[in-house]
């Protein structure tokens, strides 16, 4: 049997952490022995296989040289087949560190979970060869992504796999009750301004016909833009209509009584909340950023895919799904079948040819 270790930030509070979750369960249903590490004390998601808490280990003690310890000794008494880091990587020093003198593994596979590849990638085309010319591959988790690394950084060993899906388990937990008054349109997610873009989505949200139809908007997370976000929609004059949640570990039952959810992000890799909200019955409205909504969406067949950083495009998208019944309820007809390529059955069996 393979032991295989997936390196992780967290177990919570955004997409590439409930990937590795996923992950952990899938590789596990597989029969591989599979162990986690969480570098932050942030449990929210199921996940399978044994549970290594970095944060609990060290009990204050933060230093690198702590960490770097604990850590090497960990990968010293495990003999891992794989390694798979799902974290983000853009101190090249420190991950020097870490690929060359902790981790212990046959193979090492890094993750890129987003276009903007200097979250884990080198600006110089040597380093990066440095650190990764002796992983087994790096792993892209949209065709986009891929492309763009084989073509800034030219490796050879970079190949996609998109993030899977538990459908069976989405459509449990979206049946817990919740209380929410009239309709509403959702988007849910991380309060990051420099990625979300709050502004352009509430700008639509401003001169779209939705608040007129009495239509809510409804934002649920957190993050370090949270007093942006609220002066935004007061500066919008918005207060009346939109609705900001704090984060919460199932969003899922206000994703499948939504009107629609939409996504109006600067860059994205593989947005989970587009293919969670298609598993539910629940159409989108994506910008067509760079990466991963194109290759989810089909427009006017799932949803709506229009051009980035236009307010007035976005709110005629929004209009449409409220105007045209006949275009929203064909694309709501087709949201479940069009993500069932994304099933954790299909996306096992790309892992699995890779691990073995």
């Amino acid at each position: 049997m393979k032991t295989i270790c997936i390196i992780t930030t967290s177990l919570g509070e955004g997409g590439a952490q409930r990937f590795s979750g996923l992950l952990s369960q899938m590789l596990s249903n597989l029969g591989y022995n599979v162990k986690i590490i969480s570098t932050k004390n942030i449990i929210d998601y199921e996940f399978s296989g044994a549970l290594f808490n970095l944060e609990e280990k060290l009990e204050g003690r933060v230093s690198i040289f702590n960490k770097t310890k604990i850590l090497r000794a960990y990968f010293k008494k495990h003999n891992f087949d794989f390694i798979i880091d799902n974290r983000p990587r853009s101190d090249f020093f420190k991950e020097f560190l870490l690929y060359y003198y902790v981790f212990k593994a046959k193979n090492i596979i890094s993750i890129i979970h987003s276009y903007y590849l200097k979250t884990y990638l080198p600006n110089s085309k040597c380093l990066a060869k440095v650190l990764y010319f002796k992983n087994a591959n790096i792993l892209a988790v949209s065709k986009e992504i891929q492309n763009a690394v084989v073509n800034t950084y030219g490796f050879k060993n970079c190949i996609h796999i998109y993030n899977p899906i538990e459908l069976a388990s989405i459509t449990a937990k979206a049946n817990d009750g919740i209380e929410v008054e009239g309709e509403y349109i959702l988007c849910y997610g991380r309060i990051e301004e420099s990625v979300k873009n709050f502004t352009l989505l509430l700008e639509a949200y401003k001169i779209s016909s939705l608040s007129n139809s009495n239509i809510k908007l409804y934002i649920i997370g957190d993050g370090k833009d949270v007093d942006f976000l609220n002066f935004k929609i007061r500066e919008l004059e918005l207060e009346n209509y939109v609705i900001h949640k704090s984060y919460i570990k199932n969003p899922f039952p206000f994703v499948k009584k939504a009107r629609f959810t939409t996504l109006t992000s600067r860059h994205e890799g593989f947005p989970m909340v587009l293919i969670e909200s298609l598993s539910l019955g629940t159409p989108v409205v994506s910008v067509n950023c760079k990466s991963g909504p194109k290759e989810i969406i089909e427009h006017e067949h799932n949803g709506l895919l229009v051009e980035n950083n236009s307010p007035t495009q976005l709110a005629n998208a929004f209009d449409s799904f409220i105007k045209n019944k006949p275009l929203y309820e064909f694309c709501k007809k087709n949201a479940v079948e069009s993500v069932r390529q994304f099933s954790m059955d299909n996306i096992s069996k790309a892992w699995k040819k890779l691990l073995d």
